[in-house]
């Protein structure tokens, strides 16, 4: 079994990403290949290295990460009374062996023992490991703490850390978030200073920290006394040591084999990455993209994982002499999770795909372009996808009728799973907030037309063009309504606004899709039926200027 060649939609997705090109701008014209013998040499050479990259990664996943999910779902992380995060089993040999695959520095340089892999292939590897345990996708994904050393350290930090990182010897953790600073960053009080012996140190507690017994730990803490907002914090390496101690591992609902830590910081030696008062406004910000797709992409992990689990579910169990997958009301509903999951794949990849232009292109309209697209696509795919493994965890849950609340059955643990995907690199609604500005400034519409203007549409797909057209002109009717209004409107009206646009980007780009695969045609037709309904009913809503839930006595009136 091999969970990359067993899913077409993923080799259609990366076959429209143009992944010669992406492999050209990734590889610099390939001039790697003169130092590096398993650097390639060509776009045909990087196009199978691609392919076996991935094809190893399925396999991985499929024959070894994926049967011990469940046992790491029971036993998860546990905090040993030596102060020490002990991994589940399943956790501890999947580290080593996709340490030993020389895949967890994806997309590290080589110089430093990485793949070099553009993000649109490291989006395709997330969510393979994620359908298989999306609690190791935690670890696998990351990475962004080495691409964090390796875009804003020095050199001798990014040749002190970063080998081991790519070798999988040592693990890390992005430790932002504290007690009385979740989502918003700005409120962080960790505090680093300079002590006498002229090296920084590092005092405070940070909570829900992602694998926060890492070896590597890239802080953000408050560099600058007096200071009270992000112009005052900064970005500093830690190591696990005895001045780092995990407090406690915290009880979740799902994602068990993931620690999340409690971490109290006790004069803890550190070394400051890149500049002072860069940490939260250029270098924790400049991962947003990475953090966003990752997080897309495990829930597309999870989308699937839960598809397949209800599907084969469906076709087994009899019921009244016939299989239940045959009854239309679960027929529906099995296609309906299809085409959810299938359109927050298309978006996801084409939003990976917009974040290897914004990095690789020279030109700089044309990468300022891809820049002012990933504004607007990586919030959109987080939330659209975060919500959408929710949606068909549940719809798992449902096909499976009592056996899906059994843990006999992975359906449950999909649908525990997916939950966090909604909260975790920014909730839904954060991501909604950072969607809207890109719908409301026209980026959605250049987006959309930037899919469907690289073709010519032959008469089975014009239809289905002109319903996406359809949708734009009632986003633009809405967005020019929302304009008059003032910014509680404008934030009441936002979800609409990017459900609104969700449907037609993704239904641009399943039009590209069916341009080049007939099986597509089925599921753009239902999507665009429904879509354009969808639509109306929101502009409906949108433009009717009803405030009710903003209003001054809504808060007395839902006690």
């Amino acid at each position: 079994m091999n969970f990359f060649t067993d899913n077409d939609d993923i080799s259609l997705a990366l076959s429209l990403a143009d992944m010669e090109r992406l492999a050209t701008l990734s590889e610099h014209g390939f001039c790697f290949a003169k130092d590096f013998d398993w650097a390639p040499k060509d776009a045909a050479d990087a196009a199978d290295s691609y392919r076996r990259v991935l094809e190893l990664v399925g396999e991985i996943a499929a024959e070894r990460l994926a049967p011990t999910a469940a046992e790491t779902d029971r036993n998860g992380s546990v905090l040993g009374d030596d102060g020490q995060v002990h991994y589940a089993k399943g956790i501890r040999e999947a580290i080593d062996l996709f340490g030993k695959a020389g895949l967890m520095g994806f997309t590290l340089p080589y110089k430093y023992g990485g793949l070099n892999m553009p993000a649109t292939l490291y989006t395709a590897a997330t969510e393979i490991v994620s359908r298989a345990d999306a609690s190791f996708m935690n670890i696998f994904g990351l990475q962004g703490i080495a691409e964090t050393i390796n875009a804003f350290a020095s050199d001798e930090l990014k040749d002190a850390y970063l080998p081991d990182l790519a070798a999988g010897r040592t693990t890390g953790a992005m430790v932002l978030t504290e007690p009385d600073a979740g989502s918003d960053l700005q409120a962080v009080a960790t505090r680093a200073y300079i002590a006498d012996d002229g090296e920084w140190r590092v005092n405070g507690v940070k909570r829900f920290i992602t694998n926060g017994c890492g070896d590597v730990l890239i802080v953000l803490a408050r560099t600058e006394e007096g200071s009270t907002d992000g112009r005052g914090l900064s970005c500093l390496l830690v190591e696990k040591g005895p001045r780092v101690r995990v407090r406690r591992i915290e009880d979740k609902l799902g994602i068990h084999g993931s620690p999340t830590c409690e971490i109290v910081f006790d004069d803890a030696p550190a070394k400051l990455i890149g500049l002072r008062q860069r940490g939260l406004i250029t270098y924790v910000m400049s991962l947003m993209n990475a953090a966003r797709l990752g997080i897309a992409a495990q829930s597309l992990g999870i989308g699937e994982a839960a598809l397949r689990v209800a599907t084969d579910y469906a076709k087994e169990r009899r019921q009244f002499g016939a299989a239940i997958a045959t009854f239309p009301a679960i027929a529906d509903l099995l296609f309906t999770m299809s085409s959810d999951l299938q359109a927050a794949r298309a978006i996801t990849y084409y939003a990976a795909v917009c974040v290897d232009l914004e990095r690789g292109l020279e030109d700089k309209q044309q990468s300022r372009k891809y820049r002012n697209f990933c504004k607007l696509l990586t919030p959109m795919a987080k939330y659209y996808s975060s919500e959408m493994s929710m949606r068909v965890a549940n719809g798992a849950v449902a096909v499976l009728g009592g056996s899906g609340y059994m843990r006999d059955y992975p359906a449950e643990r999909l649908l525990r799973d997916s939950r966090i995907t909604t909260i975790y690199e920014g909730t839904s609604q954060l991501q909604i907030v950072a969607a809207s500005g890109g719908v409301l400034g026209g980026t959605l519409k250049e987006a959309v037309e930037d899919v469907l203007a690289s073709r010519e549409w032959d008469e089975t797909l014009a239809p289905e063009v002109a319903k996406v057209r359809e949708v734009v002109a009632l986003i633009d009717e809405a967005v020019a309504f929302v304009k008059t209004q003032d910014a509680a409107y404008r934030d009441l009206s936002a979800r609409r606004l990017v459900d609104m646009s969700a449907i037609a980007l993704a239904g641009a780009l399943l039009c590209a899709q069916a341009a080049v695969c007939e099986q597509k045609k089925r599921i753009l037709s239902r999507w665009m039926l429904e879509g354009v309904a969808k639509a109306k009913a929101m502009h409906a809503i949108v433009v009717s200027g009803d405030a009710a839930p903003i209003a001054p006595q809504a808060d007395a009136e839902s006690r």
